[in-house]
């Protein structure tokens, strides 16, 4: 699953539009459909997302013997 397919499902649960998201993170709906057709949205704007929308964004690393190494919204 893409980042854009994420963003949609994510939206589509939050029952929220994509335009009314890119407003709620500071953006025009407009340059917000760019970057996910472009696939160039970035690591502070998936935190940004998480944090408008009150869910937890982690992005890991886990490594052979099960350590993470992550980043997290929280």
């Amino acid at each position: 699953m893409t980042t854009a397919e994420m963003i949609k499902e994510l939206c589509e649960q939050m029952n929220i539009s994509v335009s009314e998201l890119a407003r709620r993170i500071g953006q025009t709906p407009q340059n917000f459909n760019k970057k996910l057709k472009r696939e160039t949205v970035t690591l502070d704007e998936l935190k940004a997302i998480a944090d408008v929308l009150g869910v937890k964004f982690v992005q890991a690393f886990i490594l052979p013997d099960g350590e993470e190494i992550n980043i997290s919204n929280e």
